[in-house]
């Protein structure tokens, strides 16, 4: 492992015993967006996003609706869920680019929202369910033959919830919303490529970023320059020897002489 993914491994900073990587940063604030809300219900109408709202001033919005959410078995589980699976896609890009990674998920699920709800009135946006919900896609997309409950392949288990999120918009031609979950997954598969996941879908736009992951260059140490000094020395007064032995002494010129005699000293 080099120097660069043993750092990126590494936690940022400890609470206790707890390593706090990007993830379980995200989950700890997805915990104390569910107690801000225990203690004050109100927070949920001021911070989030109701783009309606932002346009009419309220700017903090676009950065707030994931600090606040209510508590549910469904918000519990998403929590665990982040953990389950961010915890597999950060041992794999490291810590930094998990950071990245969520703050393209966050760009995408915001810009989205803001647009759709030009549309469709009352659009609304709080918590993380839906960054669970694109964090789960990817980790099915990066891992699409690992196995689900019942032996069920990612792939299998990834269409289902995605035909359960498509089919309803359909059903009840919510059109602005169906387009919505289509272009955030779309920025969200742009954000994935760009910290180096889903590179096996060429298909896809966008490079994946690898200038972490290229080797830095080394420059050569100083027995090695005199290594190499030492065989472009013995080529070059082989090639001398060769001449004198072809056709003598008197074959080389006084340059050839000369140099001869400094490699001669060089290599003593």
């Amino acid at each position: 492992m080099s120097a660069y993914s043993s750092q990126q491994s590494d936690p940022w900073f400890r609470l206790g015993r707890i390593g706090v990587t990007t993830t379980v940063g995200v989950v700890l604030l997805g915990a104390a967006s569910i107690i801000a809300w225990i203690i004050a219900p109100f927070l949920m109408g001021i911070l989030s996003l109701r783009p309606e709202q932002v346009l009419g001033g309220e700017v903090w919005r676009l950065f707030s609706w994931p600090l606040i959410d209510g508590i549910s078995l469904w918000t519990l589980l998403n929590l665990a869920l982040i953990w389950l699976f961010g915890r597999d896609i950060e041992a794999q890009i490291g810590r930094s680019r998990m950071l990245a990674l969520f703050g393209g998920i966050w760009l995408a699920l915001t810009l989205t929202t803001t647009l759709t709800g030009l549309v469709v009135p009352g659009t609304e946006l709080y918590g993380l369910s839906m960054v669970e919900f694109c964090l789960l896609l990817l980790w099915i997309a990066e891992w699409p033959t690992r196995r689900f409950f019942f032996n069920i392949p990612a792939w299998v288990f990834g269409l289902v919830i995605l035909a359960l999120q498509i089919l309803p918009a359909i059903a009840m031609r919510s059109w602005g919303s169906l387009i919505g979950l289509l272009l955030s997954l779309a920025l969200v598969a742009l954000a994935a490529r760009r910290v180096g996941l889903l590179a096996q879908y060429r298909w896809l736009p966008g490079t994946p970023s690898t200038r972490q992951q290229r080797p830095p260059k080394r420059r050569p140490t100083a027995e090695q320059r005199q290594a190499r000094q030492r065989l472009t020395d013995d080529q070059r007064i082989d090639e001398l020897l060769d001449k004198i032995n072809a056709s003598g002494i008197h074959s080389l010129t006084r340059a050839e002489r000369s140099e001869l005699e400094k490699l001669r000293q060089r290599r003593r």
